[in-house]
């Protein structure tokens, strides 16, 4: 609990005597926080150390305003760590698992970021805006204050900080009309991972096409954070006559398309090559990155598990899971005396596929096949392999 006081918001899963979170001064809130409320906020998590959406309290109508129409996000949680100076690129460079050379100014690359055993530690979106100047765009880790001590350690002339940017996300398929209608029919033909400069009745920002769904859309990364609940309100406005919705980052929506999430899926000790992201590695470039020869060994002997997405029996789950429930594959006799294969991470139902959905890390040597879990209520589920995760 937030020993800062104030007023408690509920938290998701039907917890007994209205468990709640309080909302104080440790924890920061973001530069939209007054909308969210405004809007019906029901639901927070905490995210690199702020408090990030959950839901509006119909996790079904935000879905289906995301899949059909357009929703948008608050997720200023998605920090920047700026990096600039002339010795920018090595530092950069030097701690991407991806290869960052012939990045040009105005693009971004997804660039996995190790410690020095080959495991995963974040996984980034990297910006260029100058050839002297990056943003890293992070999940949720400390990212800041590993790249600040790996500059000084190597001596790199740059300075590394967190800037005051606070992205908004505009995602869904109506998302290009509703920010084509704020800033006009140029935004269509902004590429993936392609961003510029931009200002909206003097809010600057930096606009992006990207986002956290499969659903397209753009991030509007707020480069003054007095006017947050000025963005919000503009771009709601615009959106309006798309049926916009207030959410977030939706778990089932994001595991139908194939998105990653750090630590949720994975937890502390995996590395890229076990979560399906071997096709964002620069293995074989020349120069020298943080973890570089321990994932050449773990490439060379194969990686020792594998997340998976499965299909599970059982009745809709009215909750995402909160905690990884333990696999295994069933003996001879079909009981749980089998043998363990790993857990399941991420749990969810899926309208897409009309099943619950997970996405579980395994055992190489198990994974691919069926195997059994079970929830927390004691209720055993049967997986079904849909498929290797980035494959």
């Amino acid at each position: 609990m937030n020993s800062g006081g104030g007023a408690p918001v509920a938290l998701p899963g039907g917890h007994p005597g209205g468990l709640g979170i309080g909302l104080g001064s440790r924890i920061r809130k973001s530069p939209y926080f007054e909308a969210l409320v405004a809007h019906g906020l029901t639901h927070l998590t905490v995210y690199n150390h702020m408090y990030m959406p959950g839901s509006f309290g119909d996790p079904d109508a935000e879905y289906e305003a995301l899949v059909e129409r357009v929703s948008l996000w608050d997720v200023a949680c998605e920090r920047q760590v700026e990096v600039v100076g002339p010795d920018a690129f090595r530092l950069v460079q030097y701690v991407s698992a991806r290869d960052m050379a012939g990045c040009p100014v105005g693009r971004a690359r997804y660039a996995p970021m190790c410690d020095h055993s080959g495991v995963l530690i974040n996984d980034p979106i990297v910006m260029c805006l100058a050839e002297d100047r990056y943003w890293i765009s992070i999940a949720d880790s400390d990212v800041l204050l590993w790249c600040q001590a790996v500059a000084a350690e190597r001596g790199l002339d740059c300075r590394v900080f967190e800037p005051d940017v606070s992205p908004l996300a505009v995602q869904g398929p109506r998302s290009d009309d509703v920010v084509a209608d704020l800033l006009g029919e140029w935004v269509r033909d902004l590429p993936f991972f392609g961003f510029v400069e931009a200002s909206l009745d003097g809010i600057p920002f930096v606009l992006c096409r990207s986002g956290w769904s499969g659903q397209g859309g753009f991030e509007l990364f707020l480069t003054d954070g007095s006017r947050g609940v000025d963005l919000w309100e503009r771009v709601w406005d615009a959106g309006e006559p798309y049926g916009i919705h207030p959410g977030g980052p939706t778990l089932n929506e994001r595991i139908e398309s194939d998105l990653f999430s750090y630590r949720a899926d994975c937890g502390a000790l995996a590395t890229p090559l076990e979560v399906g992201l071997a096709r964002f590695l620069s293995l074989d470039r020349d120069d020298d990155f943080i973890g570089k020869a321990a994932l050449l060994a773990e490439r060379e002997r194969g990686p020792a598990r594998r997340l998976v997405k499965v299909l599970l029996s059982g009745a809709r789950l009215t909750a995402t899971s909160e905690h990884p429930w333990p696999a295994w594959v069933p003996g001879d006799s079909g009981d749980s005396g089998g043998e363990s294969c790993g857990e399941v991470r991420v749990a969810v139902w899926s309208p897409r596929h009309g099943s619950n959905m997970g996405l579980a890390l395994v055992s190489s040597q198990l994974a691919g096949g069926p195997f059994v879990t079970v929830t927390p209520e004691g209720e055993e589920l049967v997986a079904t392999h849909v498929a290797f995760f980035g494959e």
